[in-house]
């Protein structure tokens, strides 16, 4: 008597829309949760791993500028794994996304410190976040494509939105944990080992992602038709060659949007600390605060898109981080409320680009190409300005300019605003492709 096989849909036909939600969702957690616990714990971590100086801030420029490594490895992954996702499937490629940050995680978790092995410290902290970068790169390409192919019509705002709730998540995680072990253990412990703990729990997270992914329904029949030889394998720039408009508007979409999401959710509190003498925990329980709001306006927003439409809520986003950054930050003192109600406000704006960048990007392109064609020109923007923001803050800072960084945001934030406003056709009701 043979086993009785699980009831599966057809695919390309989610059995259940909610349980892909879950799916992207959870793997997504774990995804940021890793890529964000870096960022928080860098300056208790920086001076184990990179060598003494005299400047406190040299230890935190070399970490930060790990970070912006790790970035670079976006647009790899974007490409191979979102071409992964075109010939053999979103799930497989989740899957794949999904293991290897737990990985990366894992290996940064193990770190030795730079006084027990000089410079293969630093060596190993960059190849787990290369690792990272890779994922990470990947994980765009293939889980926004599977959420918004898994939404019904007049929905893929909303479950475009999801995307950033789950990273959000995963974000507030990352944070929660950080400001948790920074208020519970000495300040000295947490230098020393305390920074370690959420890394090794971010690779354990990732064993339940992996578990859960491997149970999503296949969102397009493009692999199945390749596997069965009724269809061609999509070429690696094919989406380059015939989209060439696309690819470059994705890149235009993105500029002003990476810079104040990654300033306005990662860096901020270490702005704080940097420029207006603000204590590292109690950044991060703001920092901690202002994710959780902004998690919750992700799905609002995202239904107001589905019935205003993408275009007004772009240049909403645009407009407002044109005009202010230089101000709010220059309100900047070290208050609890001053930082909270700066980085609240910030991210009322900047969730109009956050909660529709998944189907704003997905609408360009068609199914055969969509995963390459989001996942590198997006991953390649944010490595370029995305993931250089908080290199580029701090040395002004170190090279007594901080006031710079505000207009920084704001020239790339006017460059996306003629982008949506000129270049930007409106695509909620036009059905994927």
């Amino acid at each position: 008597m043979t086993a009785p096989t699980r009831d599966r849909s057809p695919i390309g036909v989610p059995r259940s829309r909610a349980r892909q939600l879950v799916a992207a969702n959870i793997g997504n957690i774990v995804e940021w949760f890793d890529w964000y616990t870096y960022s928080f714990l860098t300056v208790y971590f920086a001076g184990q791993i990179f060598p003494a100086s005299d400047d406190p801030l040299v230890p935190v420029l070399s970490s930060f500028a790990v970070f912006a490594v790790g970035f670079f490895m976006r647009p790899l992954g974007g490409l191979l794994v979102g071409v992964f996702a075109d010939r053999f499937g979103r799930r497989a490629a989740m899957t794949f996304t999904i293991a290897l940050m737990g990985g990366g995680s894992l290996l940064l978790g193990v770190t030795p410190t730079y006084a027990a092995v000089g410079v293969l410290a630093p060596i190993t902290l960059t190849a787990a976040r290369l690792i990272q970068g890779l994922s990470v790169g990947g994980e765009f390409a293939a889980a926004t494509t599977f959420l918004v192919e898994s939404a019904p019509p007049g929905r893929r705002g909303l479950f475009s939105s999801f995307q950033y709730v789950s990273t959000t998540l995963g974000q507030l995680l990352a944070s929660g944990l950080a400001a948790a072990l920074a208020a519970l253990l000495p300040e000295d412990a947490m230098h020393a080992w305390g920074w370690r703990v959420p890394f090794l729990v971010g690779a354990l997270l990732g064993l339940v992602g992996l578990w859960i992914r491997r149970g999503a329904d296949e969102t397009t029949t493009l692999a199945e038709e390749i596997r069965q030889g009724r269809a061609e394998k999509p070429r690696m720039f094919e989406f380059l060659v015939r989209y060439p408009a696309q690819s470059a508007l994705i890149v235009g979409i993105t500029v002003a949007g990476t810079v104040a999401y990654y300033t306005w959710t990662t860096f901020l509190p270490t702005y704080a600390q940097q420029n207006a003498g603000f204590d590292p925990g109690t950044a991060l329980t703001v920092g901690t605060i202002a994710l959780l709001f902004f998690m919750v306006l992700q799905p609002v927003l995202g239904m107001l898109s589905d019935r205003v439409g993408r275009k007004p809520m772009l240049i909403t986003f645009g407009v407002a981080f044109t005009l202010l950054p230089v101000p709010l930050l220059g309100l900047l003192t070290d208050s609890f409320a001053s930082l909270l109600v700066i980085q609240c406000t910030g991210m009322v704006f900047l969730g109009c680009f956050t909660s529709i960048s998944a189907a704003v990007n997905a609408e360009l392109f068609p199914t055969r190409v969509r995963a390459a064609g989001a996942g590198l020109p997006y991953s390649l923007t944010v490595a370029i300005f995305g993931g250089t923001a908080p290199f580029i803050g701090t040395a002004m800072k170190d090279a007594g300019n901080p006031g710079l960084f505000p207009w920084y945001m704001s020239a790339l934030a006017l460059v996306s605003t003629l982008v949506y406003v000129f270049a930007l056709r409106e695509t909620k009701d036009q059905p994927l492709r």
